[in-house]
């Protein structure tokens, strides 16, 4: 079996070239019904799926549990607001790597303080503050990848010939792996800390 990984590398840097975010001046400025939320989320992730023709993006059952959960506040006569759909933006984003209770933790204290603020800092500052900054960050995730692909093309150079190529992809998904494991070790030490120091507090604890 032969594994160009050199192309494989190539591939995943083009990829990054094409991703980009939802801005919140393209979601829809009126309220939606449930089939309508469904249907935006869709037409925007679905290309960032692994397999596009099955993955479930958004269903009704998953929003309802969300509300159920209290990671979305409650819709408004059934109709879901700009407000609601960065919630489930950012709620799509998290379910692949944090549990329900950790996304609870993170993003209650952002609804209780920015959720259907009437004036100044809103849920639409936070989300474009976070998703612009994140996106400018790709160039150097890109530089980050290919180290850990330079690094991985350097290990086993003395395993059998036949062998070889897997061996080196093995590396290269490990090291990806461990960045990940990583990463997602200090994402849970943060909610924690925020879980433990109730900060910031809801508004109505403060009086």
């Amino acid at each position: 079996m032969h594994i160009d990984t050199k192309d494989l590398l190539n591939s995943i840097m083009e990829s990054f070239d094409r991703i980009s975010y939802v801005k919140s001046s393209d979601i829809p400025n009126i309220d939606l019904y449930m089939d309508q939320v469904t249907t935006f989320m869709d037409k925007n992730f679905r290309n960032t799926t692994r397999y596009p023709g099955d993955d479930k993006i958004m269903t009704k059952t998953m929003i309802n549990n969300y509300a159920k959960n209290d990671l979305l506040p409650p819709p408004v006569r059934k109709k879901y607001s700009r407000e609601h759909i960065l919630i489930l933006i950012f709620i799509y984003y998290y379910k692949g790597i944090l549990s329900i209770s950790d996304i609870q933790a993170l993003l209650g204290p952002i609804t209780d303080k920015f959720f259907h603020k009437e004036e100044g800092f809103d849920i639409q500052s936070v989300y474009e503050e976070v998703f612009q900054v994140g996106y400018d960050q790709i160039e150097a995730l890109k530089k980050h990848v290919v180290e850990e692909y330079n690094c991985a093309m350097g290990t086993f150079e003395d395993a059998p010939e036949e062998s070889r190529e897997f061996l080196k992809l093995f590396s290269f998904i490990c090291f990806l792996s461990f960045d990940v494991y990583m990463k997602k070790q200090l994402i849970e030490k943060l909610i924690d800390t925020i879980r433990e120091d109730g900060f910031p507090m809801k508004e109505k604890e403060r009086d």
